[in-house]
């Protein structure tokens, strides 16, 4: 037995360096049937013996059906980057980084932190690896999750064969970071022979490490590469050439695309280089990444609440594609607005399979020249990860079919109305798509927070118990729902109390669940703030609310045509009959000190604060007598940046408006003390 443990042990060594000669470096150095001669002698071993090492090869095929995915809490966070797509953000990251490494240096001559130097990476589009190692031996593997806990695939990931079983590396605990992949070619080759072909490789590999079958993993032919050692309790690294050095010392697979630059011109040639090569490579990416070499720089720089400071995501401009428009349909909102939605041919897009895509109204089909593109090519577009959109025609041909604009509703058949380029069907009463919309965006989380409530359960309640507008729900009894379908007693009590929990609501939260046209959750909490109670906004002139800020004309009659609605009136009637009580949110009076530099100024919150959340910074300033919009506007007084401001700060540069992106200076001017 001995004997064959000292064979297993050596077989082990031996295939373990062939299959990093070519999982990983691609340089294999024994013909395939070498190497399944050691591999099947490994196999012999194991099935005379009884015996599989924990480091065997063999456990790569996957091993019994999970039960499940246990939770995995990293021994160091995982985090999400800050991202840009130009090179104006690039800048604005580097003028923060200089920044902040200027007034280290002034507070610390002794000890200054060197010029910051630059290193380059792929951002791959796969699944976040994060494995954990003890003592040289892989014991976890883990999804990304939330950041700070995720999903255990151990078994799933150690049927990756560029993921080593063990390591040189053996003096403690590590944790390293890298993105599970399906190459293209491999995703073309499984697709040959599948009986269900993988639609695209970023699905195919998050579907394979996330499937409870390791079988079906090893099936997938996955492969990883690792960026990062995320934690030790031992080994510490100066710059990231020695942490990449480390990696690659310990046989993980590191893409050969590491670059390393001292000025940011060199930096955006690179991502330029990058973004020309995208479609070049056997793995999908969707930008990269630029990050500060230095490590001791990156500890003074540290994080923001989401972000590393030391890091920045540069997206690249959305994939372009054309593909047959195959069908316009024609859907109805909450507010009765009719929208197109155009069903394409399959087609891969930025890693993602798309068959439907935004039309937006009828202005956008006739801007786009698109009325007669029924069977015709055309250009798309996914940017940004929301829904794909149409561009245009890709050809010049105008023979398709034409692009039919309903006069009717297609839910209900009512007459529809042209406003602006949108078709609306007036019909709210008898409409079922609006209605169940209302209902379901009256229950959702940031309006009344009806817990367990559903698009499903409105469509439900619609059929079964005759629920035509939100004040209906609050009629429901017990009786009613224990009859309907997938609806028990535990099912029906907790709804029926998180309609009575939901009574006793924010009025700003209130306002928002009414649907107000026009008007968001930033309107109608400026309406909660100034107003005070339901009755006040009902009864508001259109002066008094044009007077508010972020409220302009068209709001402001939204607003008012909506409360004067003898509809509207007796929903929330009924509501209030019912128990219903909105009550504005009560705040702190102002602080009578009228010096104090933020009394009296309307001031706007942009980017992240490291020291305090953007509500808490609200609520301090709201306690000094100023008054925080969502908006920039030529009423802003004050536009306060932190780490990642966009829009707003640039029309607050625009407008001439005091701008303060100095972290420090907002806590001294707020009162903070800072230990």
């Amino acid at each position: 037995m001995t004997d064959f443990a000292s064979e297993m042990k050596t077989l082990i060594e031996a295939i373990d360096t062939h299959n990093y000669n070519y999982y990983t470096l691609d340089r294999p150095v024994v013909s395939d049937a070498e190497y399944d001669k050691l591999y099947d002698r490994l196999v012999e071993l194991e099935q005379t013996t009884g015996t599989t090492l924990p480091n065997s090869p063999t456990l790569r095929v996957g091993g019994e059906l999970l039960k499940g995915f246990e939770p995995h809490r990293h021994l160091s966070r995982l985090w999400s980057l800050d991202k840009t797509r130009d090179k104006e953000g690039l800048n604005a990251w580097l003028t923060r980084v200089l920044k902040l490494v200027g007034d280290y240096n002034k507070n610390n001559p002794e000890q200054p932190l060197p010029h910051p130097t630059f290193v380059v990476e792929l951002k791959f589009d796969g699944l976040t690896l994060n494995l954990t190692y003890d003592q040289g031996r892989l014991v976890q593997a883990s999804t990304r999750g939330n950041g700070a806990v995720g999903e255990g695939i151990l078994e799933q990931v150690k049927t990756i064969r560029s993921v080593p079983l063990e390591i040189p590396y053996k003096d403690g605990i590590i944790e390293v970071q890298g993105e599970g992949l399906m190459f293209l070619s491999v995703l073309d080759q499984y697709n040959q022979t599948a009986a269900e072909p993988l639609k695209n490789a970023r699905n195919a590999a998050a579907g394979a490490l996330r499937n409870l079958n390791p079988k079906t993993t090893a099936q997938r032919k996955l492969n990883a590469f690792f960026y990062n050692v995320g934690y030790s309790d031992n080994i510490r690294f100066d710059n990231h050439q020695e942490m990449v050095a480390f990696l690659k010392d310990n046989r993980f697979k590191v893409s050969p695309d590491t670059n390393y630059f001292d000025s940011i011109d060199d930096v955006m040639s690179q991502l330029e280089k990058i973004g020309s090569e995208r479609l070049s490579y056997d793995f999908l990416i969707d930008g990269a990444v630029v990050k500060v070499a230095d490590m001791r720089t990156r500890e003074v720089l540290g994080y923001t609440d989401k972000f590393p400071r030391w890091a920045i995501a540069f997206k690249f401009e959305a994939e372009e594609v054309t593909t047959v428009l195959e069908s316009v349909s024609w859907e109805v909102g909450r507010t009765g607005k009719i929208t197109p939605v155009a069903r394409v041919e399959p087609v891969d897009l930025a890693g993602v399979t798309v068959q439907n895509c935004t039309l937006n109204n009828i202005g956008d089909i006739e801007r786009k020249n698109l009325r007669h593109a029924l069977g015709s090519l055309v250009y798309i577009r996914r940017s940004n990860d929301v829904i794909p959109e149409i561009l245009g025609k890709a050809t010049e041909e105008s023979d398709g079919e034409e692009i039919v604009c309903p006069t009717q509703c297609p839910a209900c058949g009512t007459e529809l109305e042209q406003r602006g380029a949108h078709l609306f069907c007036p019909n709210r009463l008898g409409c079922r798509p609006q209605m169940i919309g209302r209902i379901t965006h009256f229950a959702s989380r940031d309006a009344m927070d009806i817990d367990t409530f559903s698009v499903m359960t409105a469509e439900q309640l619609y059929q079964e118990c005759g629920v035509r507008d939100p004040a209906d729900l609050y009629k429901l009894t017990y009786d009613d729902l224990i009859n309907l379908d997938r609806f028990g007693e535990k099912k029906a009590n907790k709804l029926l109390a998180a309609f009575d929990k939901s009574k006793e609501c924010d009025l700003s939260s209130f306002l928002f669940a009414l649907g107000i046209p026009n008007t968001g959750k930033t309107t109608t909490r400026v309406l909660a703030d100034h107003f005070g109670s339901l009755e006040k906004v009902m009864q508001a002139s259109i002066e008094e609310l044009i007077s508010l800020h972020d409220v302009g004309g068209i709001v402001a009659d939204s607003i008012y045509t909506f409360f004067r609605d003898p509809l509207m009136q007796d929903s929330i009637a009924r509501m209030q009959a019912a128990g219903v009580q909105p009550r504005a949110e009560e705040k702190p009076a102002a602080a009578a000190d009228e010096s104090h530099p933020f009394f009296g100024k309307t001031i706007v919150l942009t980017g992240t604060l490291s020291a305090m959340s953007r509500d808490e910074a609200a609520d301090r300033l709201e306690a000094l007598g100023a008054k925080v919009t969502g908006s920039v506007s030529k009423k802003t007084d004050i536009v306060i940046a932190g780490e990642s401001a966009g829009s707003k700060l640039a029309k607050a540069q625009s407008l001439g408006i005091r701008v303060i992106d100095d972290e420090q200076e907002l806590l001294e001017l707020l009162g903070v003390q800072q230990s």
